[in-house]
């Protein structure tokens, strides 16, 4: 059982807490403080984007983040370094485009991903069919390849993604990219038991969650709640660092709550 299977197995809670960052974002040190206010607010399993330049899954919250770390000239060596920082505290997940895991060179970035001690890789714009190859070398590191489902999957894409799945299934709550939205919609958990009839593996929610109401929905259906754009817009909004994290830890305080 990997390390992700095992916190998820081991916790008492309806629903893990799931928060995400883009690297380096709002600098290195600013993006460590924020970490920080997750592991506070009693996070589960981080979730640390690698910045890309065309990152096609993303909205436009994640994606202003990802061009200002690009910007500040943050590596994807400098993530995988700020990912070790607090993998031993908790497990950490790195989303990261394939483009980077090819251009780093996919057995170079596996083994630099184990060593600093990274428990998964979401990687959004790798399709499972294409995906064999990945797969295996993450197994062979001791790493989770986390698939990524849609609503608009086909029953018999869900049963590869399934077979193909460790660590937990990242399902898209609706279809379109990243962001805050008011309404996950009505097909949420039709959708989830589409994939849970599948698969013993852990489902975890992303993609427009960004309250604690919407929280406490999908804990009713999903063993993990992810959410980004609206912690990323709290660090946008504040007036200077020190109100950014204080803000973020006590709106993923409230979440927490909801997930007991």
């Amino acid at each position: 059982m990997s390390r992700l299977e095992d916190v998820f197995r081991k916790s008492s809670k309806k629903a893990l807490l799931m928060p995400y960052i883009t690297g380096g974002y709002p600098g290195m040190d600013g993006c460590r403080r924020v970490l920080r206010s997750f592991i506070d607010a009693g996070a589960d399993i981080i979730e640390l984007g690698v910045p890309f330049s065309d990152p096609l899954a993303d909205g436009p919250v994640v994606q202003a983040s990802t061009q200002q770390a690009l910007a500040d000239g943050i590596t994807t060596d400098d993530v995988l370094a700020l990912a070790g920082e607090f993998t031993n505290q908790l497990p950490v997940v790195l989303l990261v485009y394939y483009n980077c895991i090819y251009t780093y060179g996919q057995d170079r970035f596996l083994e630099a991903a184990a060593v600093h001690g990274l428990s998964g890789l979401v990687v959004p714009d790798l399709p499972v069919d294409e995906a064999g190859d990945f797969v295996a070398a993450c197994h062979v590191h001791g790493i989770d390849p986390i698939m990524l489902v849609a609503p608009t999957s086909l029953d018999e894409r869900i049963a590869m993604i399934a077979e193909n799945a460790s660590g937990f299934i990242y399902c898209v709550s609706v279809a379109g990219v990243t962001g805050a939205r008011a309404s996950l919609g009505d097909n949420l958990p039709a959708f989830l038991e589409r994939v849970r009839s599948r698969t013993n593996v852990p489902l975890a929610v992303g993609f427009g969650v960004s309250g604690t109401e919407q929280a406490a929905e999908v804990s009713k259906y999903a063993d993990g709640v992810i959410i980004g754009s609206r912690l990323i817009s709290m660090v946008d909004a504040a007036d200077d660092l020190e109100s950014a994290c204080r803000n973020v830890e006590e709106f993923l305080n409230e979440v927490n709550e909801v997930l007991k």
